[in-house]
């Protein structure tokens, strides 16, 4: 695995989470870029039954600080001190040693898992780091192979090393002098051109000796598909090449010529297995393993967080990034705040009762500490939550039996007045008082009939002005809108490319120079060969300033 991307603090300083550093059944060895977390790192999973005696991360050995190490650093003249740090700063290597039973003799299979440097077109310095990467990596892999082990180096090369592995290598120029090709060159013992042998021929027939190359390793998968097109193993996201098969092969399983030749049954890769913009590489040994009883100390089963062992408390003074931990968390309202809402969200009108008062915080009130608190004067009416503009506005409407109960309330205040007056004139006798009050009480068939009439021609109104208003806001927000899109017009709508005749997709100019930022047209279809009708076709336009 390449590009390893953890969670939780690692004895690195990184991010490591246990569900991925202990897995049942395996056992794992990780490397960590030690300048940028999750920039860049590998990691190699072993079977139980294929547990390593040795383990150390890194080419140079400056990581190594423990018994069970590979050794054998080869010579390191070429390179100053500070550059060997710097390559092995980037956790892009894992070796792991393991024993094997090949022909009933007991050997060793130094196995090299690595990440190499990209060359970005835009950094120059990247480009003289990924070449002295490969120097490095093949100093180190040369010195196990002296030393009587055999080496299979696999992972992410970031280079394509023939024609045959490139989706379009006419479109590159001068192809075969690229740096890495030429490393690539030197370093396999070389390539067998396509009309040297049938792709059905036995892997056993094909005499790898009579070669251009001197190097000392074999790629596995053209040792054994010497012809076979179109065989990538990395393709862009951005432009969607894996629909179309445009892309390259970079990804390998390198051994040393003795054990391709001898031991390996099998090799090629697996394009159908998706979940990321590479595909896994594989290859088959027919010699046995032999397990070592304990995993080398690299192992993550030894960490300190994954032991089980009690820690000390420095351990835990870990600085950690509080923005990667904060965004996973999600902070609940404060007490005050949410109770407010729910109460306002209620009784929205009800709010009016602390009309001129100042708000108090209460004892739920979540103030975070260090921080001043604003003093907002309160106007005469209170501001309301933001969920209360989704809830539907109150009307004044009265209800029918409250507009009954008013009219009832005018009837008896004219009794009133009627009995009122009779008490001035002083005439006034329990007789009288049972009068006033049995017309009071038994008048209500005429309240409510007088009631019914008067809210019919209520109801009449209401609705023609309601149909009146309904129109007049229909008319104003037509007007509105019309406005708005004159003065806020969205963007034009994209051009059709010329051979499809589809919308076409809208990009930006990211790399430095005059037209970065500016906006072009082009084909909204995969990236692929120009003569695959299914693929992007040539189309591309400029957005023209201040559309």
């Amino acid at each position: 695995m390449k590009n390893v991307k953890p969670k939780f603090v690692s004895h690195t300083g990184d991010l490591l989470d246990e569900r991925t550093a202990i897995v049942d059944g395996y056992n794992s060895y990780f490397s960590f870029s030690r300048g940028r977390s999750g920039y860049s790192g590998v990691a190699t999973y072993c079977k139980d039954s294929a547990t390593p005696f040795a383990a150390e991360e890194g080419l140079t050995g400056l990581l190594t600080n423990h018994e069970g190490a590979v050794r054998c650093y080869g010579d390191h003249t070429e390179f100053s001190s500070d550059e060997l740090q710097l390559l092995d700063n980037e956790g892009r290597a894992v070796i792991t040693q393991h024993r094997v039973m090949c022909q009933d003799k007991l050997q060793t299979v130094t196995l090299i898992n690595v990440y190499c440097p990209r060359a970005d077109p835009e950094k120059p310095e990247r480009k003289q780091f990924k070449l002295q990467f490969y120097k490095l990596l093949q100093c180190r892999a040369e010195a196990i192979l002296k030393d009587g082990s055999h080496v299979i180096v696999l992972g992410d090369v970031n280079t394509s090393h023939r024609p045959i592995d490139h989706c379009d290598p006419s479109d590159i120029d001068d192809f075969e002098e690229n740096p890495g090709r030429k490393w690539l060159n030197g370093f396999l013992h070389g390539h067998i051109q396509e009309n040297e042998r049938n792709e059905e021929e036995p892997a056993e027939a094909s005499d790898v000796t009579d070669t251009t190359h001197s190097g000392k390793f074999l790629d596995t998968f053209r040792y054994f598909h010497p012809t076979r097109t179109n065989a990538f193993t990395c393709w862009s996201t951005l432009t969607g090449a894996r629909q179309t098969n445009y892309g390259t092969r970079i990804d390998y399983v390198f051994a040393d010529c003795q054990l391709a030749k001898e031991q390996f049954v099998a090799a090629d890769i697996m394009p159908e297995v998706e979940g990321s913009d590479h595909c896994p590489v594989w290859g088959q040994l027919r010699c046995s393993l032999l397990p070592s009883s304990k995993p080398p100390p690299l192992c993550t089963r030894h960490l300190p967080e994954f032991a089980g062992k009690q820690q000390k408390l420095s351990r835990f003074l870990v600085k950690v990034d509080q923005k990667s931990i904060q965004s996973e968390q999600k902070d609940a309202l404060p007490g005050s705040q949410e109770m407010g809402e729910k109460r306002e969200n209620l009784n929205p009108s009800g709010a009016g009762n602390i009309s001129g008062k100042k708000r108090i915080l209460t004892a739920d009130a979540v103030v975070p500490k260090e921080k001043k608190v604003k003093t907002v004067k309160t106007s005469s009416k209170p501001q309301g939550s933001l969920l209360s503009f989704f809830k539907p506005k109150l009307t004044n409407v009265v209800p029918h039996s409250e507009a009954t109960g008013r009219q009832c309330e005018k009837t008896l205040d004219l009794d009133e007045v009627i009995s009122s007056n009779n008490s001035l004139k002083g005439s006034t006798t329990r007789e009288d008082m049972l009068s006033v009050t049995g017309r009071i009480t038994g008048s209500p068939q005429l309240c409510t009939g007088s009631t019914t009439e008067d809210n019919d021609k209520q109801m009449k109104t209401k609705h023609f002005t309601s149909q009146t208003t309904v129109g007049h806001s229909a008319a104003k927000k037509g007007a509105s809108l019309v406005f708005w899109k004159s003065v806020l017009h969205g963007p034009p709508p994209p051009p059709s490319c010329k051979v499809h005749g589809e919308p076409c997709v809208l990009r930006t100019v990211k790399k430095e120079g005059p037209n970065m930022g500016r906006q072009f047209f082009v084909c909204a279809r995969p990236q692929g060969h120009a003569s695959n009708p299914e693929a992007r076709c040539n189309f591309f336009a400029w957005v023209e300033k201040g559309k």
